[in-house]
């Protein structure tokens, strides 16, 4: 019996410990984390006499939960449809696929995704930013004016037109934007410090939010007419 309670005690030391580590080490503790939507908790190795016992721990770590690591499947590493270039008949005339952790599970604590973006002759991704990630930038075709700006009170606009093969960083959290300044068709690629970069386009946040931000409120910080303003607020 005190063998028992001995085993049950060191049980549960070594899970307090394991979820104390999961919710502060910042580097993964196992080979892969991939997400669960359908759990709400976790797994994680406990030792016992040196053997690795997964138990469910009813915690999560920062992204979703992991899904039992035996029953990963390659799919679950896998995404398909990169090459097919995305719809850019919008008002902005751009298109963006994401691949990230909602495409490809096991991209879960990992910290990378990317995206492929598609330009309309003169198209834009309008000023956004990813609160979570910084972005590198490859030109795979056509050319791109593109460009971040500093935080305040200096707010500097750093800008540069970019060709075929031409790389570009936007630091995490920065507004930035890309443009087609060509005459034919752009592409891109771009890939991101976190599995989950997060984006908010200034223009949604701003004139689209829900609720609606006071159209008294943005007259005042945008110096524009309230009508004005409730007209840009109708658009989005």
């Amino acid at each position: 019996m005190a063998k028992q309670h001995l085993v049950l005690l060191s049980l549960a030391v070594v899970l307090t410990f394991s979820c104390l580590a999961f919710a502060y080490e910042p580097s993964p503790l196992q080979d892969f984390c991939v997400a669960d939507t359908t759990s709400s908790g976790i797994y994680v190795c406990v030792y016992i006499y040196n053997i690795c016992t997964f138990s469910r721990v009813a915690s999560r770590v920062n992204g979703l939960v992991c899904k039992d690591p035996m029953k990963v499947q390659a799919n679950d590493f896998f995404f398909s449809g990169l090459h097919i270039a995305g719809n850019t008949s919008n008002a902005v005339g751009s298109s963006i696929k994401p691949v990230n952790v909602a495409q490809i599970p096991g991209l879960n604590t990992l910290g990378v995704s990317m995206v492929r973006l598609d330009f309309a002759p003169w198209g834009i991704n309008p000023p956004h930013t990813h609160p979570r990630a910084s972005e590198i930038f490859t030109v795979l075709e056509g050319s791109l004016e593109v460009g971040f700006v500093t935080s305040n009170p200096e707010n500097r606009l750093i800008s540069k037109v970019l060709k075929q093969g031409d790389v570009y960083v936007f630091p995490v959290g920065l507004v930035h934007f890309q443009r087609n300044v060509g005459y034919g068709n752009a592409m891109a690629l771009a890939a991101f410090s976190s599995q989950n970069p997060g984006a908010i386009t200034i223009a949604n946040a701003v004139f689209g939010s829900n609720p609606s931000i006071g159209s008294d409120v943005l007259a005042k910080a945008f110096q524009l007419d309230k009508k004005i303003v409730e007209q840009i607020q109708w658009k989005f």
